[in-house]
């Protein structure tokens, strides 16, 4: 997926990072086709390895705070890079399916494609 240059300050990239390693997480299996959907994320929006340790620090409710205030079109980035995430080991687990959903819902975008439709 290639991801539109928007700019995403370090705070920004730690709640994605957050998000995306609990989205890998989540079926309790870390696939090599996430690890490596992982590292080209890490390429494209530029960070290391150990923003992922310091994401895990980042509280729940403060990584979802800071995706909610992001522009609409960072959040339908963000949906992107989840549903990719998600999908790199060949398939979506429905743990990875129901996280994601709740991670949309929460940051303020799944009402929205609702409406569009």
């Amino acid at each position: 997926m290639k991801i539109p240059s928007l700019g995403f300050s370090l705070v920004e990239k730690f709640a994605i990072v957050q998000a995306v390693d609990a989205v890998i997480v989540a079926d309790g299996k870390i696939h090599k086709g996430e690890i490596n959907a992982l590292s080209q994320l890490m390429r494209r929006i530029d960070f290391e390895t150990n923003f992922i340790l310091q994401a895990r620090n980042m509280s729940l409710d403060q990584g979802r705070a800071i995706l909610r205030e992001m522009s609409y079109k960072k959040k339908k980035a963000i949906a992107g890079i989840l549903e990719e995430i998600a999908m790199s080991d060949g398939y979506i687990h429905e743990k990875e399916s129901t996280l994601i959903a709740s991670i949309i819902d929460h940051i303020g975008i799944r009402n929205e494609a609702r409406a569009a439709k």
